[in-house]
């Protein structure tokens, strides 16, 4: 082993129930295995709904729910090769001690029929770093990258601050792919979080007739039209609808991009949306939300796309992070500690003002 035997770790034992451990043991590394010493973790809203027991992470009585304590949280990191098993060159070619990489969020099985017909981000086990024991993620100073992890190389020259953009700006990329834009087509992207904000950068290269911003933050609004939103309003001082069917002569949004995880944002998209519209919707919810359905089938035959993770867009953001066409700047506002987490999940509350808030362990 060439680090350490023990660790600083953020655990997860249960619902609410997150402690720091000044001395985990590290992970152990198989033959088919890569240990990485973390060097940045940013912390998901997903992560903060597990934290507060939502029950799309702990079930609701009648079925389980997808975290498995005891686990280490965290999906969205990178770091730096500690040490390979000793197979790994046998399948992984070109990498070596101390290259900067990064992985997808999901660790495919390879065998189940996603899987084996490249929709590996649809693996039927779905264990994605950072929700089960053996999976753990990278809210501590190792992580061990199992055989069938998707691995990408980060530029050297790539500064932490961008580099901890690459996983979410890859589910934000996504979410474009699945829209479908065309340069004729005004798109609403709802929400300018961090996800939203990726949105915008990347569908700014798609080059659509308008780029509509819809946050009831004005300092994210601020940060869209920066990022290059042609448009960016506050629902809650601004009367959207009135605003979208004056600028399409009365039909409504092309395309609908629902990034809030907030059930009003859904039904607001619904009243937005034209006729054959994209309802797009990428969160994950808090809460359920309800909606008339004669509006998605009989009224407007909307096409609805769901979004998941990431597949196959990590070497797109990563290229286009270092080339400079997806835009980054002073979206990773505060890195903290491990050992101030609680600090940490109250600032990515956004309660503050924060966009992306990050771990340095």
């Amino acid at each position: 082993m060439n680090y350490p035997k023990t660790m600083k770790a953020l655990l997860c034992y249960g619902k609410n129930n997150y402690r720091f451990e000044a001395a985990f043991p590290s992970p152990d590394c198989g033959d088919d295995d890569i240990i990485i010493k973390v060097e940045g973790c940013g912390i998901c809203a997903g992560d903060l709904k597990c934290f507060h027991g939502i029950e799309a992470f702990w079930g609701d009585g009648t079925a389980p729910g997808y975290a498995e304590p005891p686990f280490i949280p965290g999906h969205e990191f990178l770091g730096r090769i500690v040490e390979i098993g000793k197979n790994v060159k046998n399948f992984r070619k070109g990498l070596a001690e101390g290259d900067r990489i990064i992985a997808d969020q999901i660790v495919p099985c390879g065998e189940c029929r996603f899987c084996k017909t490249g929709r590996y981000w649809m693996c039927q086990p779905h264990r994605v770093f950072g929700f089960k024991g053996n999976w753990n993620g990278g809210m501590a100073e190792y992580v061990r990258y199992p055989k069938n992890a998707i691995v990408h190389k980060v530029p050297e020259d790539m500064p932490l601050r961008d580099a901890l953009l690459i996983e979410p700006f890859s589910c934000s990329k996504h979410a474009i792919d699945r829209a479908e834009i065309q340069c004729e087509d005004i798109v609403v992207i709802s929400g300018a979080g961090t996800l939203g904000l990726g949105m915008v950068t990347n569908a700014v290269l798609k080059n659509p007739k308008a780029l509509i911003s819809l946050d009831m933050m004005d300092k994210r609004l601020e940060k869209a039209l920066e990022l290059g939103a042609t448009h960016a309003f506050n629902p809650s001082k601004t009367d959207v609808k009135k605003i979208i069917m004056d600028m399409t002569e009365g039909y409504g949004c092309d395309i609908y991009i629902e990034a809030t995880g907030h059930p009003s944002s859904v039904n607001q998209g619904l009243s937005l949306i034209r006729k054959l519209g994209r309802f797009v919707e990428f969160s994950v919810f808090g809460e359920k939300a309800t909606v008339d359905w004669t509006l998605i089938g009989d009224t407007k035959e909307l096409d609805i796309h769901g979004v998941s993770l990431s597949p196959y867009c990590f070497p797109f953001v990563i290229e286009n992070i270092s080339g400079g066409k997806l835009k980054t700047g002073g979206i990773v506002e505060n890195i903290f500690p491990l050992e101030e987490w609680e600090k940490a999940f109250d600032h990515a509350s956004g309660k503050y003002g924060d966009y992306k808030v990050a771990f340095a362990p």
